[in-house]
């Protein structure tokens, strides 16, 4: 099914990134990490404004995997 995208702004995309416009049937990870970050770390945009009086970031991570991935190469 043939897609109309507007206006679009793409600042970077990394070595592992991933654009799709259209059709696409199957787009999966080559990698995972697992990132851990306090609040207003990862807001993106042009203009915010972040306010945080006291922030705490629960690094415990009990799971051996969260997401497994199988290479099809």
């Amino acid at each position: 099914m043939p897609s109309i995208v507007g206006p679009v702004k793409i600042n970077t995309v990394g070595g592992s990134g991933v654009v799709n416009f259209g059709d696409s049937f199957n787009v999966t990870p080559k990698s995972t990490t697992k990132t851990f970050a306090g609040s207003g770390s990862f807001n993106t945009g042009d203009f915010h404004q972040v306010n945080n009086a006291i922030s705490g970031t629960n690094t415990v991570d009990p799971d051996l995997a969260d997401e497994n991935i199988a290479a099809n190469n």
